[in-house]
């Protein structure tokens, strides 16, 4: 697992790790039941708090990436495709709220959309 943290960013420290941890599990880069390193470890190899590491653990075990066992540490949890299809429907909506305020800038209307999204799935298949 590869963990990189940039201390120039504005990302908190714990987010960081979050979605690089979360986007390698979503990829299959960490497999399921693959074991994390322990909060300690990670801490002490990214040269970081405890506290920090255990922040992001907890909030991929909160949205059901991760699940930890008792004194035998944390693991990628089994892959949920209905959570994996919330995330991208999110991804999906979040670009499509850019595209809208581009295309406004443009003054395309719902139609031009429309027909550029459909040339570019026709393309596409």
């Amino acid at each position: 697992m590869n963990i990189f943290i940039d201390n120039k960013s504005g990302t908190p420290i714990y987010d960081q790790i979050y979605s690089q941890i979360k986007a390698q599990i979503i990829s299959g880069a960490l497999a399921e039941d693959e074991a994390l390193p322990s909060i300690r470890n990670l801490a002490k190899d990214l040269r970081i708090s405890v506290i920090t590491t255990k922040r992001a653990y907890d909030e991929l075990e909160k949205e059901g990436f991760i699940y930890t066992i008792a004194a035998k540490g944390c693991f990628v949890a089994p892959k949920n495709v209905e959570l994996l299809r919330e995330e991208n429907l999110r991804k999906i909506e979040e670009y499509l709220e850019k595209i809208t305020q581009l295309a406004a800038t443009c003054n395309l209307t719902r139609e031009d959309l429309i027909e550029m999204l459909s040339c570019i799935m026709e393309d596409g298949n």
